[in-house]
């Protein structure tokens, strides 16, 4: 056997990994983990070739459109991630891409955030739906839900308006300390997650 593979666990069925093996594990884990945010910007990064046909602009162009305008309205780190990122799932999961979005950000950013991107397809379903026949009032079925107010800003501020080919949107490299910043925060730290605090978005600029 060559001396220089790297190693790999014993085991052929989890249950029968040593304490040994889950260590080699851990080992990996965490250089892994930590390339987290270079991932998910490779992504974005890939999006800048598609789009969803018909639009004017990419999924990335919307996307660093949705980011800039949060960034420019003075928004936290927290929603210009999120801004940045929330329809980070559409090329894996068209028909839930706001629950993918949510899940990615969810241990690193306010549970209030991680709401209203994980909300955010279906309230801003209030913009077409009527065109389909549906109902664009859908979204009032959270409307005692204390994070209603600031996923219908979320929508009508930073994503519905986000279309635009003419409007001047900052590259994906100007986002990118910000992205490694979060992701390299402890997942699901109380003092980042703030249970229950809704600070809603800042005002427009």
């Amino acid at each position: 056997m060559d001396d220089s593979a790297q190693p790999v666990v014993s085991f052929t069925q989890m249950k029968d990994g040593t304490r040994e093996d889950y260590e080699l594990l851990e080992r990996f884990e965490k250089p892994f983990t930590a390339g987290t945010a270079d991932r998910l910007l490779k992504e974005l990064a890939m999006q800048a070739d598609e789009t969803l046909s018909g639009y004017r602009i990419t999924r990335l162009e919307h996307g660093l459109q949705a980011a800039t305008r949060a960034r420019r309205d003075g928004a936290d780190i927290d929603w210009v991630v999120a801004a940045l990122l929330h329809d980070i799932g559409d090329r894996l999961a068209p028909k839930n891409h706001d629950r993918m979005a949510a899940e990615i950000l969810r241990p690193f950013v306010r549970e209030e955030v991680a709401w209203v991107v994980e909300h955010h397809g279906l309230f801003q379903t209030y913009y077409y739906a009527h065109h389909y026949g549906r109902d664009p009032e859908e979204r009032q079925r959270f409307a005692g839900h204390p994070c209603f107010r600031s996923c219908a800003d979320f929508c009508e501020r930073w994503d519905q308006s986000s279309f635009d080919p003419d409007y001047p949107t900052e590259p994906l490299e100007s986002f990118a300390e910000a992205v490694r910043e979060v992701f390299a925060r402890k997942a699901y730290d109380p003092a980042v997650i703030r249970a229950g605090e809704v600070l809603g978005l800042p005002p427009a600029a």
